[in-house]
């Protein structure tokens, strides 16, 4: 089966996928500061782990497009899609946990709980890694959770990486 338009638009326009692919990451980030500090949601930590990827995830895409060496092409998006495969493995195990939840929450700690459990020095690095509650569902959108979202756009940037790998490789051995 041949996508002509999809094959065509891979081969002349790997930079504006990279591009989309860095602003979709940036997008999705500032989406999450939205729901933190707008709407309110706790981040828990799989939602922070899920960030830092998405974060790598652009830098990389943004590097990669910069550079006009296809070696360093292959190679970047090969390293965004072990960074998208790791954001789609965390989602999806935040999902499973979602759709699972255990009998105990074990993901994350209560701010306040934490403040006054633990000396500043070691309460301050557990408020970053995030206190909501990995299981809980807080906001849903055609159905699905943000974890559901999340793993969607990781699986999404990692089958572009893969096609987008697999072109500029086809090329560079033409």
């Amino acid at each position: 089966m041949s996508f002509p338009l999809l094959n065509d638009w891979l081969d002349n326009s790997p930079r504006r996928i990279l591009a989309l692919v860095c602003l979709a990451s940036i997008g999705m980030l500032a989406f999450g500061q939205y729901l933190q500090h707008v709407v309110g949601l706790e981040p828990c930590p799989m939602c922070i782990v899920q960030r830092y990827a998405l974060v790598l995830v652009a830098l990389i895409a943004a590097l990669t497009g910069a550079s006009s060496r296809k070696s360093l092409n292959i190679g970047g998006t090969f390293l965004m899609l072990v960074a998208s495969g790791f954001g789609a493995y965390v989602a999806a195990r935040q999902s499973w946990l979602q759709w699972y939840p255990p009998e105990v929450s074990s993901c994350g700690r209560d701010f306040y709980g934490m403040i006054e459990t633990f000396p500043l020095q070691r309460a301050i690095p557990m408020i970053f890694k995030g206190s909501g509650d990995c299981s809980k569902v807080d906001w849903l959108f055609l159905g699905g959770t943000i974890a559901n979202w999340s793993f969607a756009v990781f699986s999404l940037i990692a089958l572009l990486s893969v096609a987008l790998i697999w072109r500029l490789s086809r090329h560079r051995t033409a």
